[in-house]
């Protein structure tokens, strides 16, 4: 059932409760009041006729208006035509009659008034007439629910027309969105609750437009790069099996196609790791790892490629913090940092790895802008920016470290460094102050 047949289900529910219970509290109201109007008519009856009773015609007319009459003798039997009438007045009493005081009162559905008339007295006895102010009564209820039903039916189906206009809107554009459409965006109107559902639709929107302008960058970008080394690889490789290469040639071009090879080996593996830290089952064998043996290790490989490069590099250790990390994915975060630090820092000016309470690649390059820190970690965000000014990577250096240390619990963040370029701050859950040695050469 749609949202409107629910509104007008419940609709109809409420009304059909309110009409039932309000016709049972008149029913009741009515037949209350119709006893006692027929209690105060008998009464009246009864003050009226007190000194006629023994008159025949008297006794026709109170018949002829189904008012038994039951006589008391001084002695105080109870005697009368109508047995029922008989029962109800005992029922009731009717000794105080005798002393000279009158008795009221009913006997289920039988009213009974007692006046005391020469040495006895008698009694006046009538049935409450409920059975046409019943059906009466029932007739009404009846109507009243009728109306109340078609009312609230009515009620209810533009209620819940009114409501669910909106949503089928809504639906309409999230289905539109699942069949690749992205320019189309929900009208804000209606009730609070309607337009902050039309608003999250429409900042849904936003997102998976600016997530797949992302990717189509980020596949543009992976594309470039993998047909440049395709490139190299296939013309160089031509050379060799058409035979112009020969000779002492030969070595510098299969150099040539080794390093290309080894770059598109690492962009693939970059991108496979990139995927696999979206999966469960990515590994992570977390322990507790001290920080400087494994920056140090790194340091002692890093420093000899800085040197190649005639770029300064420079170890800066003034703590040993503990950390919960795991070793080999620490490492490759550091080797991430660094090689990004390395490729974009001119001969001559610094890098440095820095280990305090936190771990930090600074590099002597050209920085940031402002705005880029906040992207720095998007997959292809910067490698779409920067590919025509300065030397890039693969584009998904920076999405992987950053991947890697949110895996291990961690944070990174990036900002401008002393040293004129970027700064790139690691931090990790602490772990236990006296780890084992194991740990400890894990790095």
């Amino acid at each position: 059932m749609n949202l409107a047949g629910r509104i007008a289900l419940l609709c109809l529910g409420v009304a059909f409760v309110a009409v039932v219970v309000a016709g049972f509290v008149s029913l009741r109201l009515v037949l209350s009041t119709s006893q006692q109007v027929s209690r105060e008519f008998l009464r009246s009856q009864a003050d009226v006729v007190a000194g006629q009773i023994s008159n025949n015609r008297v006794e026709q007319i109170l018949e002829g208006q189904d008012i038994a009459i039951v006589r008391i003798t001084a002695a105080g039997d109870v005697t009368g035509a109508d047995r029922a009438a008989v029962r109800a007045v005992r029922a009731v009493g009717y000794r105080e009659v005798l002393s000279g005081s009158p008795v009221s009162g009913a006997s289920g559905r039988l009213n009974v008034e007692a006046r005391p008339s020469g040495a006895g007295g008698f009694a006046l006895v009538q049935e409450t007439e409920t059975t046409g102010t019943y059906r009466k009564l029932v007739r009404n209820i009846l109507g009243a629910l009728g109306i109340g039903l078609a009312v609230a039916c009515l009620a209810g189906l533009a209620l819940g027309t009114f409501l669910s206009r909106p949503l089928r809107r809504v639906a309409s554009v999230a289905h539109a969105m699942s069949a690749g459409r992205r320019d189309l965006r929900v009208p804000v109107a209606g009730t609070h609750e309607l337009a902050e559902v039309s608003t999250a639709v429409n900042s849904l929107a936003d997102a998976l437009q600016r997530s797949e302008s992302r990717q189509r960058d980020f596949l543009l970008s992976v594309s470039h790069e993998l047909r440049t080394p395709l490139t190299a690889v296939t013309g160089f490789a031509e050379s060799l099996a058409d035979g112009v290469v020969s000779g002492a040639q030969v070595a510098p071009v299969g150099t040539v196609i080794l390093e290309e090879s080894r770059r598109l080996d690492r962009l693939v593996t970059d991108l496979l790791d990139l995927a696999r830290l979206g999966a469960d089952d990515f590994r992570l064998d977390m322990a507790t790892v001290s920080l400087e043996p494994v920056v140090r290790t790194a340091a002692e490989v890093w420093h000899a490629r800085c040197h190649a490069r005639g770029v300064t590099f420079v170890l800066d250790v003034s703590s040993s913090p503990v950390v919960q990390a795991d070793a080999r994915r620490l490492r490759q975060v550091i080797d991430g940092l660094m090689e990004n630090a390395l490729r974009v820092t001119p001969a001559g000016r610094p890098v440095v790895l820095a280990l305090s309470s936190v771990l930090e690649v600074r590099d002597g390059g050209p920085g940031l802008a402002a705005e880029d820190y906040a992207v720095a970690f998007d997959r292809g965000v910067l490698h779409a920016r920067y590919q025509d000014s300065r030397p890039v990577g693969t584009g998904v250096g920076l999405a992987l470290v950053h991947g890697l240390v949110t895996r291990m619990g961690g944070t990174i963040t990036a900002g401008p460094a002393a040293e004129g370029g970027a700064a790139f701050t690691v931090t990790l859950r602490s772990g236990p102050q006296h780890p084992g040695r194991e740990h400890d050469a894990a790095g």
